[in-house]
Order: C-alpha cells, then structure tokens, then sequence
C-alpha cells in the first residue's frame, strides 16, 4: 500500500538485526532514500523464535508493500501468515528443500531472495582444522533441528571424503549444550563445526566458552566473530543482505516474485583468531593466516 508515493518495507530478524543494514544500504544505492520513497517497519524477535509468527502477522496487518526477512525459519513463519504480499529473503540455505521455492529459477509463489549455500565451503571447514590438527579423525558438527539438514549433511559428507568421521548433533528448540558436548565426549571429537543457523546463532557465546573449555578448536559462521571460536568463514550476512535488495527493487518496480530467480551468492571471508589458537596451544599456518580478512590478534 503506497502512502504519497512511499513504499512500505517491513522488515523482521529473528536476532540482532544488525546484517540489515546492508539491504538497507543496498535499498539507498538503488536509489530508495527513507523518508522519500521507502519507510521501514522493523521488528525483531531478539532471540525468541516463538515470536516471529505474530511479528509476521503483524506485519501482513499492517498491509506492507514488501516483507524483507533472514533465514528460513523467519521466511517460514511469514510463509504461513501470508500467500499474497511478496517477501525477499537472505541466508536460506535451501530454499526448494525448506519448502520456500519451486526451483531456484522460478521460485513461484510469493517469494524470492539469496541463497549463499555453497557444497565447497565444507570442504574449506575440513581443510582449516586439518592445518591445524594434521592427525585429525573425529569432527562434530552443531545444527539446529528446526532447518533443513542440507548444511549438517554437506558437513558430514566432506568430513567422509576426508575419510574422517562426523558426528551430527541437531539442536532442539529447548537446546541442551550441555548434553551435546557430552555427546561429543563420548565420540571423542578433535574439532567442531558451528553452522549459520538460527539456533546456533543465538547461542554461539556458550558454545564457544564450552569449546575452548575442551580445547576443541571451532569454525563459526563468518558474522560470528564475537562468539571467539578460530576461525570464523563464508560470506558475510551483510553481503547476502545487500543482495537482496535487488530483488526488493525488482518487485517494488512491478515485477513478481514468482518470476525473480534466487540468486546463489558465494563471497567467502576468512577470519583467524589468534588469540584462541594460543588458548588451544594451536600453531595457525602462516599461509591461513595470510588468507584471512581479519587476524585477531
């Protein structure tokens, strides 16, 4: 619904909603300023997943000219309050597999966005803890059983090419870390993989603590450099973001979402904490090391 010409954009976030900004900036690169041609109505669940089914209702109440949302769980929740308004999306991993597209060329329905998954970055995870950890063989990985299992099992399937072996713990919506690392003491795991997934995210902090309290080292997310796990790679929430926002502009200019094709997004970033290598009493290579967009030292 257009108000004097200005274009109604609500947004939701089911954490921080910080990696926004970059389709609000993609949005002011394209020539929508705030105020003039767009408005934004935010709202976040900080945290509480429980919570996005009502802000999406919200949202479709209020009768938004586009819903703007990240990760597959939120565009779920908006799935189910809304068949009509269009929404763009970022940071679903699979979105034909979550239930969010017919294919990736023709979405169909009223939804469309960025995808950043890419099957190569796992095999990246394997060989940044194998620079490491040359003897490796046990490795687990931590999902969230609320998502598709398309980024736990890409893990796991290049964590067998390797000829090592993978152990798959998905995080329930109650989640019990506790009983997760326990899980990995049994199997006797050497390092973990952290995916980019809502759950996950929300607890990174915790999960790096109880890592390093095992000297188990980590591989986060790449926008996850705050949870101080090793190494944090892929591409940033804040590049995905931006990219949406030529979709939001294709729709905002008249087009249908069910004609936008998802657009696969691959701009992988390395970060090296040093600081936790020397917690580990880990060496990190220097040809790691020189790869990175960031050393923290």
């Amino acid at each position: 619904m257009l108000i004097n010409d200005i274009a109604t954009i609500g947004i939701i976030t089911a954490g921080p909603g910080g990696p926004i900004e970059g389709f609000k900036e993609g949005l002011r690169e394209l020539g929508f300023a705030e105020g003039r041609s767009i408005r934004f109505e935010q709202r976040s669940a900080n945290g509480d997943l429980g919570r996005l089914p009502t802000l999406a209702t919200e949202l479709v109440r209020l009768n938004v000219d586009l819903i703007a949302v990240i990760g597959a769980v939120t565009a779920r929740a908006v799935q189910k309050a809304t068949t009509e308004l269009p929404v763009v999306y970022s940071v679903v991993v699979d979105p034909v597999s979550d239930g969010l597209a017919a294919s990736l060329e023709k979405p169909g329905g009223n939804m469309t966005g960025v995808t950043s998954f890419d099957p190569n970055q796992a095999r990246t995870h394997v060989e940044l803890l194998r620079a490491v950890l040359p003897a490796l063989s046990r490795i687990a990985i931590l999902s969230d059983q609320g998502v598709s299992d398309c980024l736990s099992a890409s893990n796991a399937g290049a964590i067998q090419e390797f000829g090592l072996n993978p152990q798959v713990l998905r995080i329930r919506p109650q989640p019990d870390l506790d009983g997760a690392f326990a899980a990995m003491d049994r199997e006797l795991v050497e390092a973990l993989i952290v995916l980019e997934e809502p759950i996950i995210a929300a607890l990174r902090a915790r999960i790096a603590e109880l890592a390093l309290a095992r000297r188990l080292p980590t591989i986060f997310a790449r926008e996850q450099i705050d949870a101080g796990g090793l190494f944090c790679y892929g591409t940033s929430l804040r590049s995905a973001t931006y990219h949406m926002a030529l979709c939001a502009k294709k729709i905002l200019d008249g087009k249908s979402p069910r004609d936008i094709p998802i657009q696969t997004l691959s701009q992988h970033e390395l970060v090296v904490n040093l600081q936790t290598a020397r917690k580990l009493g880990l060496t990190v290579p220097s040809n790691i090391v020189n790869r990175a967009v960031r050393v923290i030292e």
